[in-house]
């Protein structure tokens, strides 16, 4: 890294340093878990996907007995209604009184919310995301550290689910990540660092609890282990009204996440082993909350549509986003669709976070990561597009 800090700044920032951080940033959207007390044992890794804390993306349908509302219907092919003869001497017209049954044709939306696999089939969910964050940093005691954050990842997330019955399901997912990160500094050269790797895997089930004629509920808890990050535990609950051809639905999700180090948030990995890490939350546990309101709706019978807007709080953030997500799906067993998300509120402009460094050829920063003061932040972002791939067997 090019950029060095100067011993008078050092020494500033040195008077205000702790002699030991029991702490951890945390929130599973940060992008290094670190060990504070300690060599800089770092590992930088961000996830910024929104469905990052997210054990299934959309999960969950459900059965009509009528067939009249989400389902669409098409009738079957109807019989003649009435013959008509004629002969030269005579016109006799013959109507035949006929039940015309109109079959239903039921169709499973796999891009449900609520989808689950059915008793006995197995359910896949491939979902493959681009996702970015970034947001601006200003130093506030030292002059010449301001730069932009900026985060990168594709992922491939595999849900593989099981239905033990109509009711209830067992899922496993995995994800693969690539990442990559920046510091565009100002007035230096940009820092850059990567990395990539099966970052996720974890376990969950899903119970429908309720689903009539105008109502439907689930209640689904997960485990998770995001690699060299931390534990994470989830509860999602989703109710939903049947009206017509959509379903109107809220839904509230909850996370306790067990962080591996002492600090959690953005770190990089620079040039010449210097470590730059600025840290969210100084604890080694944190808690996420979403709730919001969404709506699926068929708009043809191969057509769907899904709308959400989210509240979020992240532990030292809150965050209003809206996401949008478009499938097709020509039969009972396969659905293509693609989304996209973006954040349109975050409290973390104009919040105040705490700088680390650690840099082996200064005096005072080459034991491990230091505190050398605050950032100020400003123009937080995040955004998300992918596409779902889905197959009942």
């Amino acid at each position: 890294m090019k950029k060095q800090l100067s011993l008078l700044a050092v020494a500033a920032a040195l008077v205000s340093v702790a002699p030991a951080y029991s702490a951890t940033n945390m929130g599973a959207r940060a992008g290094s878990s670190a060990e504070l007390s300690g060599a800089p044992a770092t590992r930088t890794r961000q996830n910024v996907d929104y469905a990052k804390y997210q054990t299934r993306s959309n999960t969950s349908t459900y059965q009509r007995q009528d067939g009249k509302n989400i389902y669409y219907t098409q009738p079957a092919n109807r019989s003649a209604m009435y013959k008509q003869y004629s002969s030269s001497s005579e016109s006799v017209r013959s109507s035949r009184a006929e039940t015309v049954r109109t079959e239903l044709k039921r169709k499973y939306y796999l891009a449900h919310p609520f989808y689950q696999p059915l008793q006995g089939k197995f359910g896949s969910i491939t979902d493959l995301s681009y996702a970015s964050s970034s947001y601006d940093f200003v130093a506030d005691a030292i002059a010449g550290v301001d730069g932009t954050w900026k985060a990168s990842q594709f992922a491939i997330k595999e849900d593989f689910s099981y239905g033990i019955t109509d009711k209830l399901a067992l899922v496993g997912m995995l994800r693969y990540e690539f990442n990559d990160y920046e510091i565009d500094w100002k007035n230096d050269p940009s820092d850059k660092d990567d990395n990539n790797g099966l970052n996720l895997f974890g376990i969950g089930a899903q119970w429908r609890m309720i689903d009539s004629a105008d109502w439907i509920g689930e209640l689904s808890g997960y485990f998770q282990h995001q690699k060299d990050v931390s534990n994470n535990y989830m509860l999602e609950l989703k109710a939903g009204y049947k009206v017509s051809r959509s379903t109107i639905y809220g839904l509230l999700r909850g996370w306790y996440l067990d962080i591996d180090g002492e600090a959690y948030g953005d770190g990089i990995n620079a040039a010449n082993d210097v470590v730059v890490f600025i840290a969210q939350e100084l604890d080694d546990k944190a808690f996420y909350v979403e709730g919001g309101l969404g709506v699926f709706s068929v708009l043809d019978q191969d057509w769907t549509l899904n709308v959400e807007g989210l509240f979020s709080h992240y532990d030292w953030h809150n965050q209003f986003s809206i996401k949008g997500e478009i499938g097709w799906q020509p039969n009972d067993w396969f659905s293509l669709s693609v989304y996209a998300k973006a954040s349109l509120y975050d409290s973390a402009n104009d919040k105040d976070l705490k700088l680390y460094w650690y840099d082996p050829s200064v005096p005072g920063l080459d034991t491990g990561l230091t505190y050398i003061g605050d950032v100020n932040l400003d123009s937080y972002q995040d955004w998300s597009v992918g596409t779902r791939v889905i197959f009942q067997f």
